[in-house]
Parts: C-alpha cells; structure tokens; sequence
C-alpha cells in the first residue's frame, strides 16, 4: 500500500440527481412553450440557458457525468497535439478530392448510360 492516499470522489444519489435533470430539461422545455407568448424570446432563453447551465452543473455532479466531463477534458488536450495542416496543403487536397470526385462521376456516368444503351437494345 503506497504512503500517498488516493481521494475518490463518491457519487451519491446519482439516480436522483439524474431525475433532477430531467426534470429541470422537461419543465424548461415546457415553460418555454407555454410562456412563448407572454415573454420576450430574449428573456426565454436567457432562462433556458440558466436552467440549461443548472441541469448541466447537476449531471457533471454524477459519475457518468463526471466521466464524460473527463472525457471532454481529455479529448481537448488531444486536439492540442493535433498537427493542423496549412492553408496550402488544404488548397491542395481540396482540389485533389474534387478532381476525384469529378473523374469518378464521368466515369459512373458513362458506365450508366453504355449499361443504359445496352439494356435498351437488349429489351427492344
């Protein structure tokens, strides 16, 4: 057993918290459909983006939300190592993948209609 103590975080009542959740989603979605016409549209969502920011906070708070938050957290710093590619070599294969694409269509085309011609003196 190591000297240094790993703290867990416990996850408690996550069934709970996540009907919390939901019931913060459905009761926005329904006041925001029900007060459509008494309230500015600004004024709605700036609530729905309150209560949206609430049940997030809330699900972050779970272990499966905690997970995921991890998993953003994680994908982020991946992103960082990522090796973008100029603007030239974008230009570049840009223009690669269209003249493939193009020569691809011609070449479907013509497969179709000489399939095309060839069925119809076939059938007549």
């Amino acid at each position: 057993m190591s000297a240094t103590k790993v703290e867990e975080t416990e996850f408690r009542l996550d069934g709970l918290k996540w009907l919390v959740v939901a019931a913060l989603v459905l009761g926005g979605a329904v006041a925001n459909s029900y007060y459509a016409s008494d309230f500015v549209l600004l004024y709605r969502v700036l609530v729905l983006l309150v209560v949206g920011f609430a049940a997030a906070y809330v699900a972050v708070n779970t272990a499966k939300g905690n997970a995921f938050w991890d998993l953003l957290k994680a994908a982020q710093v991946e992103v960082r190592k990522v090796v973008w590619p100029s603007r030239q070599e974008t230009t570049q294969t840009t223009l690669i993948v269209s003249g493939v694409v193009v020569v691809a269509a011609i070449i479907l085309w013509a497969l179709d209609a000489g399939l095309g011609f060839l069925a119809s003196k076939i059938i007549v």
